[in-house]
C-alpha cells in the first residue's frame, strides 16, 4: 500500500459527554497486552507509585476542577499583553497606522536579569519560532466568544461587540504570520502559521489564511532530503561545546519537527499536494529510528497500562543527508545527550498521537502510547511528583530534564517545564481520543485521567498567583485600554504578565543563552488550548 493510500482525514473526535461516557466509565482491558489481571488487580504496579485519584472514575464536574482555565484571569492578561504590545511612538508611521506587532512575546522573567522589565513579557523579533503562539492564544480566546459563548461572560460581559474587537486584535496579531508562510529557512512554519490562521480559516472561512497555511506547508517540504528520508530542522547547531555547519554532510533534526508534521497533513487534506501528507509520514517513520530509544518496563505488565514498548526521547540527531545514517546523538536544549529533556518527551507525545489521527496507521498509535506511558512513568517515580518530605504522589510540573541531578543546595527548588506539561497533556488527550476510538477503554481512560491529573497539578504549583480581571470603564479617555476595556491587577503592584511560571526555555550548560524559571508563550498557549479542547468534547 502507496503512503497516499494510508492519509485519511482526522478520525471522528469525541463530541459529547454521552459519546465520551465510554472513556469515563469502562475499564475493559486494552488489546495492548501481555495483561495478568490474575496476579495484579486494577490500577496495582509492582513498582511504581499509585495514583491517588481512580483512574476509572471521572472527576464529577471538570468545568468546576480546572475552574482556572476559563477563569477571567486568562482573558485579561492574554488581552492587556495584545493591547500594550502593539506598535507605539517608536514604531514607523506605516506600522502605527496599521497597528501590526513587529515584536511577538516569549518568556516573562521571574528573577530578571540582565536589564529584563521585571513581570512582563520579554518580546523577541517576529520571526523568532515563537512568534504565532500569541496570535493563537488569542484565537482560542475567539473561539470560545464563537463556538463556547457561555464559557466567555468575563469578556462578552454586556457588550456584543466586545468579539468584534477581538476578532480585530487577532486579525492584527496574526497579519504578520502571512509573510512568514513563504519561509524556507526553518522548519518551525507549522508553530508559527497554524495555532492562529487555522483557527481564522476555520471560525471564518477565511480563504486567504488558508491559503497562506497551504503556501507554508509547501515551504517546509523544500526543507525535505529525500535521500534520507527526513525534514531538516536546523541549518547548524553551535553551542560551547559544539559546532556543526556543513550542510551538505550534516542533516540536523530534533524531536519538535513531529509538531510541524500537522501543517503538512492539514495543508494535503484542503489541497491537491498529496506529496506534502507523504513527505509527513516518511518524516514521522524515520523519526522512530532515529530519536525514541527503546525503554524497558521496570514493573510487571499491568492492568489499565500500556504494556508496549515503552520510548524516551532524543532531542537532536545528527544524520547523514546522503544515507541517512545515523552520525551523532545529541541534546541543545536538554540536561545531556542521553538525557530524556521533558518538553521533548512531550512533543513525541502530541506529534505521534496527532500523526496517528492523520493517519490511522497503528504503528503512530503505539509509539505515542510508549512515549506517553514513559513520560507519565518517569514523573511518578521523580520527586517533584511528592513534593519536599514526601507525600501523595501528584502529576504536576516535571522537572526540565527527567536526568538532571536536583538541586544541592537546601531551598533551592528543582528547575520544572510547566510547557512540558502542558504540551504533554494536550497529547495525552488526542490520544484517549484515538483510543477510544479503537474501544481501548481502559488505556483512553489512563490517558484522559493522567491529562486532567497532569493539567490539575501544574495550575496547583505553576499558576502565577499575582492574577487579573477586568475593569470596565466607559467613557472616561486615558484610562480604557480598548473602547472602555481595561485590565488590573487584583493586587496592585502585583504583575504578571504570563498565565503559568516554572518554564524553561533552554537550561542546558553549554547553550549559547541559558535561561529557566519564567513564564513562557507557548505553555500558557497549550494551557488555553487544552481548555478548549475539553469543551470541544462536550466534558465542561
Amino acid at each position: 500500500m502507496s503512503v497516499t493510500e494510508t492519509i485519511t482525514e482526522p478520525h471522528g473526535l469525541m463530541s459529547s459527554p454521552e459519546a465520551c461516557g465510554g472513556l469515563l466509565s469502562k475499564s475493559t482491558p486494552s488489546s495492548h497486552a501481555p495483561l495478568r489481571p490474575e496476579v495484579l488487580s486494577v490500577g496495582e504496579t509492582a513498582e511504581a507509585p499509585r495514583l491517588d485519584v481512580d483512574p476509572s472514575r471521572a472527576v464529577p464536574n471538570l468545568r468546576e476542577h480546572l475552574a482556572e482555565l476559563f477563569a477571567e484571569n486568562i482573558w485579561a492578561k492574554v488581552w492587556r499583553v495584545a493591547c500594550e504590545s502593539l506598535p507605539d511612538a517608536d514604531a514607523t508611521p506605516e506600522e502605527r497606522a496599521m497597528k501590526f506587532p513587529r515584536v511577538f512575546p516569549e518568556y516573562v522573567p521571574q528573577n530578571p536579569q540582565h536589564g529584563e522589565k521585571p513581570s512582563l513579557y520579554h518580546l523577541r523579533e517576529a520571526d523568532f519560532w515563537t512568534c504565532g503562539f500569541f496570535p493563537g492564544t488569542l484565537y482560542e480566546l475567539l473561539e470560545r466568544t464563537v463556538r463556547y459563548p457561555q464559557s466567555a461572560a468575563y469578556f462578552l460581559h454586556s457588550a456584543p461587540q466586545r468579539r468584534d474587537q477581538l476578532r480585530a486584535m487577532c486579525e492584527k496579531w496574526s497579519e504578520p504570520l502571512h509573510d512568514m508562510a513563504s519561509r524556507t529557512d526553518t522548519h518551525d512554519i507549522g508553530f508559527i502559521v497554524m495555532p492562529a490562521l487555522r483557527k481564522d480559516w476555520e471560525l471564518f472561512g477565511n480563504s486567504r489564511s488558508l491559503a497562506s497555511i497551504v503556501r507554508a506547508a509547501n515551504s517546509l517540504a523544500t526543507r525535505y532530503v529525500a535521500s534520507a528520508k527526513a525534514i531538516r530542522s536546523w541549518d547548524l547547531l553551535i553551542r560551547k561545546d559544539t559546532r556543526i555547519t556543513d550542510m551538505s554532510t550534516n542533516l540536523l533534526v530534533i524531536i519538535d519537527s513531529l509538531c510541524n508534521l500537522d501543517l503538512l497533513f492539514y495543508a494535503a487534506a484542503h489541497s491537491s499536494s498529496r506529496h506534502l501528507a507523504e513527505i509527513a509520514v516518511i518524516h514521522a517513520r524515520t523519526m522512530i529510528r532515529t530519536h525514541l530509544r527503546p525503554e524497558p518496563h521496570l514493573s510487571q505488565p499491568t492492568f489499565g497500562r500500556y504494556n508496549g514498548q515503552l520510548y524516551s526521547t532524543n532531542h537532536v540527531t545528527c544524520i547523514d543527508p546522503k544515507t541517512g545514517d545515523i552520525k551523532r546523538r545529541l541534546t541543545a536544549q536538554g540536561y545531556g545527550d542521553g538525557s530524556t529533556w521533558a518538553r521533548g518527551q512531550a512533543w513525541a507525545i502530541l506529534g505521534y498521537a496527532q500523526t496517528y489521527m492523520w493517519t490511522g496507521d497503528r504503528e503512530f498509535l503505539d509509539v505515542a502510547c510508549g512515549t506517553a506511558e514513559y513520560f507519565l512513568h518517569r514523573l511518578e517515580t521523580h520527586p517533584v511528583a511528592r513534593g519536599r518530605g514526601g507525600g501523595k504522589m501528584q502529576y504536576t510540573s516535571p522537572p526540565w530534564d527527567f536526568n538532571a541531578p536536583m538541586e544541592e543546595n537546601e531551598g533551592e527548588e528543582v528547575v520544572r517545564d510547566s510547557s512540558a506539561a502542558a504540551i504533554a497533556a494536550n497529547g495525552l488527550l488526542v490520544l484517549s481520543q484515538a483510543l477510544i476510538a479503537k474501544r481501548e477503554t481502559s488505556l483512553a481512560t489512563r490517558f484522559f485521567d493522567a491529562a486532567v491529573q497532569l493539567m490539575r497539578g501544574t495550575l496547583d504549583y505553576s499558576l502565577a498567583r499575582e492574577t487579573a480581571r477586568f475593569r470596565f470603564v466607559p467613557d472616561r479617555a486615558g484610562e480604557e485600554l480598548e473602547e472602555g476595556l481595561a485590565v488590573e491587577d487584583l493586587v496592585q503592584g502585583k504583575r504578571f504578565d504570563a498565565i503559568l511560571k516554572h518554564g524553561t526555555a533552554n537550561n542546558n550548560e553549554n547553550a549559547r543563552r541559558r535561561y529557566a524559571n519564567h513564564g513562557l508563550v507557548y505553555g500558557d498557549y497549550y494551557l488555553v488550548k487544552f481548555g478548549n479542547e475539553l469543551m470541544r468534547m462536550g466534558l465542561v
